[in-house]
């Protein structure tokens, strides 16, 4: 956000005006973010709702009112960086594969929304002149040039951490709806794994149950061997 410069020989500014300066300066803004994600961190840990989320749910909503209301918990709390395997398999438990399925994913991208929001408005202009090293700069530009399908392959092999991906989205040149969008499709195999274990957990036996913990296990190596061969793709870039 650029600083209007007085005019030579006007008068100096007001305390108002340089307290403004300051309070909307890019390290002021960042500082702003640190403090509400340590806020929210330190709300999860003392009040714990993933505990609420996975032990029970009011019994006065229920139906689609209480599958948008898991929705908006569920972004809050991934936001408040919450694992999101903990909340899929609340979202199977409390509501089943379908609907369970449905807020999942809704809260999935809400809870990436605010990250990037928070992230956009007050990190990305103290950080970017940051980004420096060849990895870095590699990293950034590809998710600047090519957001989509770079935030998919992130989505669809979840080798790197749900917030973690969120804020390099944020500090990077992507725009949002493409990221919306990746972070809705990609997200939905690995999701929809989880719901379905945590729907079938009290038949552990079951073929749904045995598939979709498979599906888990071998969506992780995938992610483990495709995060090994991007590293080194980025690497190799950086150093060309």
């Amino acid at each position: 956000m650029p600083v209007p410069v007085p005019a030579p020989g006007s008068a100096p500014p007001g305390f108002a005006v340089r307290c403004g300066r300051v309070l909307l300066s890019p390290w002021s803004r960042f500082a702003l973010l640190v403090a509400v994600l340590s806020g929210a961190g330190l709300l999860v840990l003392l009040f714990e709702p993933q505990e609420l989320l996975a032990h029970g749910w009011p019994p006065q909503v229920n139906g689609a009112t209480a599958v948008v209301a898991f929705a908006v918990a569920y972004g809050l709390c991934t936001a408040a960086f919450v694992p999101r395997p903990l909340l899929n398999l609340a979202a199977g438990a409390l509501f089943g594969s379908q609907a369970g399925l449905v807020g999942a994913v809704a809260g999935t991208v809400l809870g990436a929304g605010i990250s990037f929001g928070l992230g956009r408005v007050l990190g990305q202009e103290a950080l970017r002149p940051l980004i420096r090293g060849r990895l870095l700069v590699a990293v950034d530009g590809q998710f600047s040039r090519h957001g989509f399908r770079s935030m998919l392959a992130v989505r669809l092999f979840p080798g790197v951490p749900f917030a973690v991906a969120n804020y390099c989205a944020a500090f990077s040149r992507m725009r949002s709806f493409p990221f919306l969008l990746a972070t809705g499709l990609g997200s939905i195999p690995n999701t929809a794994a989880y719901v379905v274990a945590g729907s079938r957990a009290a038949t552990p036996t079951s073929p749904a149950f045995l598939v979709a913990m498979g599906f888990i296990a071998l969506s992780g190596l995938t992610a483990m061997l495709v995060a090994w061969r991007k590293r080194n793709a980025l690497r190799g870039r950086a150093e060309a």
